[in-house]
C-alpha cells in the first residue's frame, strides 16, 4: 500500500508535519505531528477537500507537539499518542509554548491503528526520548527524531540513551523491508536500507 504523504515545515525549526492519505482524493487524512502553523494545516487540509480524522504524535518535544491543541481543538480530531508522563519534564524547557492538549488514546506500542482508510502498527522505539513511537503503515515508516538522512535524533537530552536508540534502530532495520520509506521528524525522506547501509551513526547495524 502506498501512501499519499504531503510534508509541511513547521515552526520555528522546521520541524516535519505529515498530512497522510490512503490515496489522492481522499476525504480523510491523518495528520502526524503538528508542531506549530495549525492554521496553515486547516487550510492545507480543505484545500485538499479533506477532513482531519486523528492526530498522530511520535514524541512529545515542544518542536512536535505545538501545534497540536489548536489542530485537535479546529478539527474535533482525536490524538494518539504516547502516555504525557512518559515524558520527562525537563524536557518542557520554555524555548517553544506549548498549549495544553489532552491525549485521547495513549500508545505503547503494538497496538494497530484503523483511521482515515490507513491501517497504522504502532512500534514503541525509544532512544531519542523514552516516550517515542513510529508508525508504519504500507511502506511507508513516519520515524520522528529516530532516524533522519544520514543522522539520528540527539540523545544528549534526558531520557535519552544512545543504545537505546541504535536497538530501536536495530529493530526497525530488521522488521522491515530495506525499501520502506522513512518519513523523519526533520529534513527530507529516506529509506531504512540506505540508512542501514550508510548513515555513520549506524554503522554497529552492518557488523
Amino acid at each position: 500500500m502506498s501512501l499519499v504523504v504531503d510534508r509541511y515545515e513547521v515552526g520555528p525549526v522546521g520541524t516535519n508535519c505529515y498530512v497522510v492519505r490512503a490515496e489522492r482524493g481522499a476525504d480523510e487524512a491523518v495528520v502526524v505531528d503538528p508542531g506549530g502553523d495549525s492554521a496553515q494545516l486547516r487550510l492545507e487540509l480543505a484545500r485538499s477537500g479533506a477532513s482531519c480524522a486523528a492526530i498522530l504524535v511520535t514524541h512529545a518535544d515542544a518542536d512536535h507537539v505545538a501545534g497540536l491543541a489548536d489542530l485537535a481543538e479546529g478539527t474535533d480530531a482525536p490524538i494518539y499518542a504516547p502516555p504525557r508522563d512518559r515524558m520527562p519534564s525537563e524536557r518542557a524547557s520554555g524555548w517553544l509554548a506549548v498549549r495544553d492538549y489532552v491525549v485521547d488514546t495513549e500508545l505503547d506500542g503494538g497496538e494497530t491503528l484503523d483511521v482515515a482508510g490507513i491501517s497504522f502498527e504502532v512500534l514503541a522505539i525509544p532512544g531519542h526520548s523514552p516516550d517515542h513511537v513510529a508508525f508504519h503503515a504500507g511502506d511507508s515508516l513516519f520515524s520522528g527524531d529516530l532516524i533522519f538522512a544520514g543522522s539520528v535524533g540527539r540523545v544528549d537530552l534526558v531520557g535519552g540513551d544512545w543504545n537505546t536508540l541504535l536497538e530501536s534502530a536495530r529493530m526497525l532495520t530488521e522488521r522491515f523491508p530495506p525499501e520502506t520509506t522513512v518519513y523523519p521528524g526533520h529534513g527530507p525522506a529516506t529509506t531504512l536500507g540506505a540508512e542501514r547501509d550508510r548513515n555513520p551513526y549506524l554503522a554497529e547495524l552492518r557488523g
